[in-house]
């Protein structure tokens, strides 16, 4: 995304209710930018675990293991690490050790 792009259709800044992202000057520039806003509601703590799980399992499985040399390298390989492996190889548990997409197939 470029400095002055909107972000892609569907993206969501979704944060705990931490100071520094519930300030008016956050707020402004995220809305200014188009992000539309969410803030997790008062006294749950669960409301973002799936999102800090997800970021756990990037980090800890893709971004730790390689060496990013440009802004290129990142926008090509997470991308396919999240559709081709997260979604369509790696196991989760919480769907009976299924892929989220052999998951979805079976509620559908």
């Amino acid at each position: 995304m470029t400095p002055r792009s909107k972000p892609p259709k569907g993206v969501i800044h979704h944060s705990d209710r931490s100071a520094q992202y519930a300030s008016h000057d956050s707020v402004e520039a995220l809305l200014q930018h188009g992000f539309p806003i969410s803030i997790a509601g008062k006294g749950n703590p669960y409301d973002n675990a799936t999102t800090e799980s997800f970021f756990k399992t990037l980090k800890v499985e893709k971004v730790y293991l390689w060496e990013y040399r440009t802004l290129e390298d990142v926008q090509i390989r997470l991308p396919f690490f999240i559709q081709e492996f997260y979604h369509r190889k790696r196991l989760h548990s919480s769907p009976g050790y299924k892929p989220p997409v052999e998951s979805k197939e079976l509620f559908l």
